[in-house]
């Protein structure tokens, strides 16, 4: 079978590439039971405290119903919470608790040693700038 034209298709490899990254992405965030949407939630909220419900949902693209879900389940597991805001009394005001934030930095510390995994197997900081430059001329 001839399969030479089919992997060495650029939309193939960076497909197969895509997912062998995610897949250890998606193996890190389980060890915490952590999704990536959550993940990109509590970032936003640790670089933005105190922004309203609504700003960080439509940042992230998420639709207002599954956005209240998402952070009510953060608000259970003592990592969010919502504080009305002090410029609109009828919006919500998003911070991570201390526990939160402390959840968060092991989080973005395991994200950091993939990245760093990443960047060595493409051969150090010059390659991912190379790739990167690359991917960008795809957009």
């Amino acid at each position: 079978m001839q399969t030479e034209t089919a992997t060495g298709a650029i939309g193939y490899r960076l497909r197969r590439a895509q997912l062998n990254v995610f897949q250890k992405f998606l193996a890190i965030f389980d060890a915490l039971k952590l999704r990536p949407a959550e993940y990109s939630v509590l970032v936003l909220i640790g670089d933005n405290p105190g922004r309203k419900q609504t700003e960080i949902a439509e940042v992230l693209g998420i639709k207002r119903a599954n956005f209240v879900t998402l952070v009510h389940g953060l608000e259970e597991r003592n990592l969010v919470e919502r504080i009305p805001s002090a410029q609109d009394k009828r919006a919500n005001a998003l911070h991570l608790t201390e526990n939160g934030k402390a959840f968060l930095a092991d989080a973005q510390a395991r994200h950091a040693a993939l990245e760093e995994e990443t960047v060595a197997r493409l051969g150090g900081p010059a390659a991912r700038a190379q790739l990167l430059s690359l991917l960008d001329r795809l957009l």
